[in-house]
């Protein structure tokens, strides 16, 4: 009978990471195609960037509502829902018209996408949860954390691969067009929803309850509003009123109205309560801590590869590619390790690889090696390996199996939202810095060499701003570790 239960389970969690895959590779591939978009719609990088940032903002929006659709609906049907809520995403980016006009079209796509990967992903970790034990569950969520290190790898590199040249697959012309680079994620999602019937399993317990309307409105408006004004950043600046501090302050009354509303309430939409064990409240942060300096090097460095470096796409890609591999392998055994040495002592070292693998970037120019590049993002990558899912299962422990679904969309959550947030902040610091550092159009008329030269160093300047904040994010994590208890799981018999 428990072989019997180890099989079924087995192949639900496979057909979980073959449709996580499918969702990770929508939210990471976009960052080499940046330059091509901005390209083909005739936009600057911050408008680009809004691939992204709404991305991620929408994301973090639907992840609070997770909690309550795990609990509410059939967990094989939510799992059909996702699935083609993100086909509809896939299919309406593809087929956007290339002109600046229709980027909205483009937007609404990705927005589409981030709502079924805002109810994946949180999803498949309470699925994790509550169908394998807590001395199982390190090695189950690195599976996860394997498929969630391995995107940064191919995503990235496998859009250069698509955009560099025309390729064939299963009969397919793969072109040199920005449009080619969301096949592959489109057959890989035909593939789970394909399996889904037959092997996805009604896993998470499911309960009537009413849907608190104005705690949903709460959470969509207040999310919403202060990551829009976040997003508005990069094109407005930090003094807009309108667009930026505005939605900033409403959105952050908006949540703390929300939280309180949560606290009243019997049964809660989200319950804020599991943030009053510490052993959750921190490692979440660690978590939070650790998104940050990922994203902030991560969507960065492809733009300065491309831009500065002048790389293709394939290229650029190929140059991360191998320290994000190295991420996808180490995160199974971080799993491992979480059960043997602690939290603690992990979290230490992969907050000092990740502050050691940042550190030279400070130094960028555009003559460094990109072997040295490489190693580099290799150590950093490493880092986070050793910290995401670790931090992740480490949160999760702290908490009853009955909160697992509030913890998993908190967790999810902040991590959707501080991810956001400093990708919108980077950006916008860069491109400030451009702008601001730019020479004169007559310049380049006079002095086109010079110009040129100029323009590389505003450039670099941005970057190398960008890098030391991800830096200063990553020495907070190291400063954290010696706030966070060093309990371990115990391995099962």
């Amino acid at each position: 009978m428990q072989n019997e239960k180890m099989k079924g389970r087995s192949a639900v969690l496979a057909v979980m990471l073959i449709a996580a895959i499918a969702g990770a590779l929508m939210q990471t591939s976009l960052g080499t195609a940046l330059p091509t978009l901005m390209k083909a719609f005739d936009i600057d990088l911050a408008t680009a960037q809004q691939a992204s940032t709404w991305f991620l903002l929408v994301n973090g929006m639907m992840v609070p509502l997770s909690a309550y659709l795990a609990r509410r609906i059939k967990t094989k049907t939510l799992h059909l829902v996702a699935y083609f809520l993100l086909l509809a995403g896939i299919l309406t980016s593809m087929w956007t018209p290339e002109n600046a006009d229709a980027w909205w079209l483009f937007l609404a796509g990705r927005i589409l996408a981030a709502m079924a990967v805002g109810i994946m992903l949180p999803l498949s970790q309470i699925v994790v949860l509550n169908m394998y034990g807590k001395s199982e569950r390190g090695a189950a969520m690195g599976m996860l954390g394997l498929v969630i290190g391995m995107s940064p790898a191919v995503g990235p590199t496998l859009t250069g691969w698509i955009l560099d040249k025309n390729h064939e697959l299963l009969g397919l012309t793969l072109s040199d067009s920005w449009r080619s680079m969301f096949v592959i994620p489109l057959l890989i999602l035909l593939v789970a929803i394909v399996l889904t019937p037959f092997f996805m399993k009604n896993v998470v317990p499911n309960k009537k309850m009413a849907l608190d309307i104005p705690s949903v409105f709460l959470s969509t408006v207040g999310f919403g509003l202060f990551l829009w004004g976040f997003t508005n950043v990069a094109t407005d600046g930090w003094t807009a009123f309108g667009s930026v501090i505005l939605p900033i302050v409403l959105g952050a009354l908006i949540l703390l109205a929300f939280v309180w509303r949560q606290l009243k309430l019997p049964l809660p939409f989200l319950d804020a309560r599991v943030f009053a064990k510490k052993n959750f409240t921190i490692p979440t942060i660690g978590l939070l801590l650790t998104m940050m300096a990922m994203f902030g090097v991560e969507m960065m460095l492809p733009t300065y590869l491309q831009n500065v470096r002048g790389m293709t796409p394939l290229d650029s890609g190929l140059t991360l590619m191998w320290g994000a591999l190295f991420m996808g392998f180490l995160s199974p055994v971080a799993g491992g390790l979480y059960n043997k040495v602690g939290i603690k002592k992990l979290a230490f070292v992969g907050f000092s690889m990740l502050s050691l693998g940042t550190l030279p970037y400070l130094f960028l120019t555009a003559e460094t090696p990109t072997v040295l590049i490489s190693v580099l993002y290799a150590v950093r990558m490493a880092g986070i390996a050793l910290t995401m899912m670790p931090l992740t299962t480490a949160a999760m422990a702290a908490l009853p199996d009955e909160q697992n679904a509030d913890g998993t969309a908190a967790n999810n959550t902040l991590r959707q939202v501080s991810a956001s947030i400093v990708v919108t902040i980077l950006t916008s610091i860069v491109q400030n810095i451009v702008n601001t550092k730019r020479p004169s159009h007559a310049f380049k008329i006079s002095d086109p060499l010079q110009y040129a030269d100029k323009v590389m160093n505003a450039s670099l300047d941005g970057f190398r701003v960008a890098f030391l904040i991800s830096l200063g994010i990553a020495l907070l994590g190291i400063v954290l570790t010696f706030w966070i208890q060093g309990q371990k799981e115990e391995t099962a018999c």
